[in-house]
Formats: C-alpha cells, structure tokens, sequence
C-alpha cells in the first residue's frame, strides 16, 4: 500500500465522505422517527429501545448482517453508520424538544402562529444545542466506525491500517490511524464550540 500523501489525503477524504453520508442517513431517519414518536409517545420507549439494541451490536457483527444484504462496497459501510447514528439523534432530538417550556408554545399561540410555525421557529431553534450534541456523537462515533469498512470491501483510512496490522508495517498504520484520530477529534472540537455557542445564544433568548 502507497503511503505517500497524496494517497493518505485520498484516503482521508474518503473516509471523511462515508462518515458524512452514513451519519447524515442515520440523522435524517432519527430526526423523522423522534418527531413521530412526539405523535405517538407510548412509542417512544420503544423505538429508543430497538435503537439501543443495535448500538449493542459489535461493528464487525453488524457489517456481516448488512453484507448479506447489501454486497461488498461502501453502501454496506454506510448503512452501517447510518444505523449507529439512529439513535443519538433520535434520543436528543426526541428530548431537546420534549424538554422545551410550554410557555414558549403559547407565546408561539397568542402570535397568531401555526403549529407548523411553531415547531420550525420556535421548538427547533430552542433545541438544536440538544439536537447538536446527538449529532456531534454520531460523527465522532462514525468517524470509528469507517476503519473497519475495509472487512466489506470499502474504502477509507482502514485501508492503510489494516494493511500496516498484515504486515507488521507501523509507517503503514500509522498513516491511517492518525488521521482517523484526527478526523474525531476535530469533529469534536468544532461540533463542541458550535454546540455551546448555539446553548448561549438559546440562554440569552
């Protein structure tokens, strides 16, 4: 395996864009099921459940499943993530807007303002730092969770650290594993500040 930089920021760039499809998947179905289960609250235990039980589910395990259905590539990966991400943003995304005084609901009301109004100018903005905080796991978690794509035939930074495991080559690893850690951590620093600026200028609201 080449383990030049052009190849590593290849790399890098591939495994930034499955994590980002897959968490962005995973989000847009967590975000659709939280607001359904607001509809049908006796679900919501449930779905939050079965979302749990697949968080149980070892990375490699759940790959297996998905290969079954999905073949080798990197649309197994990404249903992967997706499944992880389910559940963070589903969860906080359920409780952010659970979580929000009532009395802003009625102000919304004596406004004159439609629940569709309600809910996209007022209940989304007073919770996206809780729907933020789901979100930045999912990412993070992805970030992880894309190593090990390369077991189904996908691409990304598990390339170089698989590779460097064969071989006994650390270079090799090395070239993968640090700027997979780096992906994370950068993630989170940025979703981190993004998060609690966003919780300031709720507060101050």
């Amino acid at each position: 395996m080449d383990t030049n930089i052009s190849n590593v920021i290849a790399l890098t760039f591939q495994h930034l864009y499955l994590s980002v499809i897959g968490t962005l998947l995973g989000a847009i179905v967590g975000f659709v099921l939280a607001i359904w289960t607001r509809r049908w609250r006796r679900l919501a235990a449930t779905l939050i459940g079965l979302a749990e039980v697949i968080q149980t589910i070892p990375g490699i395990a759940l790959l297996a499943f998905l290969l079954l259905a999905f073949g080798l590539g990197n649309t197994t990966l990404i249903a992967g993530i997706a499944l992880y991400a389910i559940l963070p943003i589903l969860q906080n995304t359920y409780e952010g807007l659970e979580g929000i005084d009532h009395a802003y609901r009625e102000i919304g009301k004596g406004m004159g303002m439609t629940p569709g109004e309600i809910f996209l100018q007022i209940e989304i903005p007073l919770a996206f730092p809780v729907i933020l905080a789901g979100l930045r796991v999912a990412f993070v978690t992805s970030i992880g969770f894309a190593t090990i794509g390369v077991f189904v035939g996908s691409g990304g930074l598990g390339e170089l650290i698989y590779r460097g495991l064969q071989t006994i080559d650390v270079p090799t690893m090395l070239a993968g594993a640090i700027p997979a850690g780096s992906l994370a951590i950068l993630l989170e620093v940025i979703l981190s500040l993004l998060e609690r600026r966003l919780s300031k200028v709720t507060a101050a609201r």
